[in-house]
């Protein structure tokens, strides 16, 4: 588990379950290492490093190795999509969800079960925040339960592979 003054930005941080059967990849973009202190009347004030160890369990229970990264830069969200070997990637972009893309493109070559996740509900928010160029290639959006959002989207991930 990460600590609030540990670095993750552009780190992949691994899960100690190395037994697992299946994997899965958790991408989180630009701002959201601000969580717990950044508009938490939106966001809420769950730091990103207590996310990590919500989802670190619920992916201990169903025998997912969970491996956690964040990163303000979009080429290096790009570089984790190419290189990650897993069945899965659950992925909060950020704002990028409504620009990138580049991200989309990239995502679209992961061959595994893909899932975008945002705290909050976006199509409750600004107009621009409506669109996603990830929504149509991923397999599930959840959005709008907060941190929870996270786990959810864990428990979808394992539905799937059951």
């Amino acid at each position: 588990m990460t600590t609030s003054n540990d670095s993750v930005i552009g780190q992949v941080k691994e899960s100690e379950h190395i037994m697992a059967t299946h994997s899965a990849l958790v991408i989180n973009g630009p701002n959201l290492d601000q969580l717990g202190t950044r508009e938490p009347e939106i966001y809420g004030a769950t730091s990103l490093a207590d996310i990590e160890s919500v989802c670190q369990n619920t992916a201990k229970e169903h025998n997912i190795a969970l491996t956690f990264m964040q990163s303000n830069a979009e080429s290096e969200l790009i570089q984790a999509i190419h290189t990650a070997a897993t069945d899965a990637i659950i992925i909060n972009a950020g704002g990028l969800t409504h620009t990138s893309i580049a991200l989309r493109d990239a995502l679209q070559i992961f061959d595994g079960i893909k899932i975008e996740i945002h705290l909050s509900n976006i199509f409750a928010r600004e107009e621009f925040r409506h669109h996603s160029y990830l929504a149509d290639i991923a397999d599930g959006v959840i959005c709008g339960f907060g941190a929870d959002s996270y786990h959810l989207a864990i428990r979808a991930v394992a539905a799937k592979l059951a």
